[in-house]
Order: C-alpha cells, then sequence, then structure tokens
C-alpha cells in the first residue's frame, strides 16, 4: 500500500526545454529528504503542457533516479481513454510502480463512463492504479458507490482524493476496506483526512518542505499527536500561500528561492505576483524554510 508523504514533483523548465539535470537533482533531493512516494507527470508537473515524449521522457528519469528506493508512481491519465492507455503502458515499460489516473476532465462522463475507463486502462495495462478524484479541476467527481466497483479490479489499489470531504475517506474505508490506499490530495486537510482512515498525502507542499511533511507523518504512524501538531502548525501558512493563485505557480516560486529550478512555467500558466511572492516568502520563513 501506499502512504505516509508522497510528492506531487514539479517540472523544473529552463528556456521553454524540460530542465532534465535539475528535475534528477530535484528527485534525489525529495529522496534524501525523506519523500516516501514520488509523483511525476501530474497537474503539479504541469502535465497538461507537455508533449507526449515529454511525459514520458520525465516518467523514465525520474525511475532513473529512483533505483526502486521509493515507489514511482507516474501521472498517466488523460479524457482520452487510448490515450491514457498509451501513457500507462509506457509507464510501465519505464519501470514505474504506478500509475496515477486522474478522472476523465471536461467530457463529463457518467458514473459508468467513470468505471468503463478505468475498467479499461486497467484491463490494458498491468500495473498498479491509483485513482485521481480532483473535482475542482475535472468536473466529475466519482463516487464511492463507483470506486467500490473499481476496487473489484485487483489493480485498482488507492484514490487521491482532492474532493476536501473529509467524510469520503470513513466512507469510502468503510466500503471498501481498510487495504485501499487512501491518499489525500488537498495539503491543508492532511491531518483529519488521516484521522478519518487515511493513510498519506500526494503533496504539493512538499516540493519544497519534504522533511517537515515527512516528519508530520511519521508522527502520525507513532501516535506522536504534540509533534504532529507542532509540524501541521509551521506548514499550514505554507499550505494555504501554495494555492494563493493556481497551483504550480507558487509553488514553483518557492521551488526557485530554494534553488531547485527556475521561476519557470508554461502558458496559460505564469508567474504569480508580487503579493504572492510576499505571502510565499513569509510562509516559508514560519516554516523555518527561509531566514
Amino acid at each position: 500500500m501506499f502512504s505516509g508523504s508522497i510528492t506531487a514533483l514539479l517540472t523544473p523548465f529552463r528556456d521553454g526545454r524540460v530542465d532534465e539535470a535539475a528535475f534528477q537533482s530535484f528527485v534525489e533531493w525529495q529522496i534524501v529528504e525523506g519523500t516516501q512516494a514520488l509523483v511525476p507527470c501530474g497537474t503539479t508537473g504541469e502535465s497538461p503542457t507537455l508533449s507526449h515524449d515529454e511525459d514520458m521522457r520525465v516518467t523514465a528519469l525520474c525511475v532513473e533516479v529512483a533505483k526502486g528506493r521509493v515507489p514511482v508512481i507516474a501521472g498517466t491519465g488523460s479524457n482520452s481513454t487510448d490515450e491514457a492507455i498509451q501513457l500507462t503502458g509506457h509507464a510501465k515499460q519505464a519501470g514505474a510502480d504506478a500509475a496515477l489516473v486522474v478522472t476523465p476532465y471536461y467530457n463529463k462522463p457518467t458514473q459508468e463512463g467513470l468505471y468503463q475507463h478505468y475498467r479499461a486502462i486497467h484491463d490494458a495495462v498491468d500495473i498498479p492504479i491509483v485513482i485521481y478524484n480532483i473535482p475542482g479541476r475535472c468536473i466529475v467527481d466519482m463516487t464511492v458507490e463507483t470506486m467500490q466497483r473499481l476496487a473489484e479490479l485487483p489493480n485498482i489499489v488507492g484514490v487521491k482524493d482532492a474532493t476536501a470531504d473529509l467524510a469520503r475517506p470513513a466512507l469510502t474505508r468503510a466500503a471498501i476496506g481498510e487495504d485501499f490506499a487512501q491518499l489525500s490530495g488537498e495539503d491543508a486537510t492532511i491531518v483529519p483526512f488521516l484521522a478519518q482512515g487515511g493513510h498519506g498525502c500526494i503533496s504539493v507542499t512538499s516540493n519544497v518542505a519534504p522533511r517537515l511533511c515527512a516528519e508530520l507523518h511519521a508522527a502520525w504512524r507513532r501516535r506522536d499527536f504534540d509533534q504532529v501538531d507542532a509540524v501541521n502548525s509551521r506548514l499550514m501558512p505554507l499550505h494555504k500561500a501554495l494555492f494563493e493563485e493556481s497551483s504550480p505557480a507558487p509553488v514553483k516560486f518557492a521551488a526557485s528561492l530554494l534553488g531547485q529550478c527556475e521561476n519557470e512555467l508554461r502558458l496559460p500558466m505564469i508567474s504569480v505576483r508580487p503579493e504572492t511572492e510576499a505571502k510565499v516568502k513569509s510562509a516559508m520563513v514560519h516554516a523555518g524554510l527561509l531566514n
């Protein structure tokens, strides 16, 4: 089962191209700092702006650095089922441990359409699949009932839940069981998510605070709730600041302050406003990431 602090990796760019050296250095830093799994080519990695060749290359670069030390859960979703199958197949060939497959955006499929989409990917590629349910970006919301049906398939192993519905993990556990990995996609709600039966977080914040995020999950596992509260209090302003504007613009700016990448995005994403820069810097100081 996937658990703990999992980073939804940003994709560094330099002069319009993927900065492969910076990306691989960033992946190594994440592992050294305690991140327990890696997600390349998710929304935080600006996957909608990556070409298919770039997408597949970034996954391969991540696997190459990880070397089996931590799992790699490659983002392979699409609103085209055939395209999602293609990307998921490549992720398996590249050596990824699992695929993170977002619900089809824009199309607005029915619950049966969602089921058939994931069933087709499952049947085409033999790799563990984590459902990514994020209604705020994809419009559709997979119900617990549909997820329960999908969980009967052997390679549907978990969900990244970005609904911010804190009843959802308890309802999902009751319907599917404790072995179904429940990973929050909302950094600011991670503590109550864990309390309701969650297992970890696929995090934006851990791009810039990997050690702190890992420490929070370690404290939770040993039931050191005073430490959980202390770390969560340090991180909460950062969670908020990193979503002052559309992600990943704030976190890419934050990572640039740490020297991990250039503050370069691809249109339609643009750099954050000066007032957001100030909030991000202040939150990083509060968390102890900057002086």
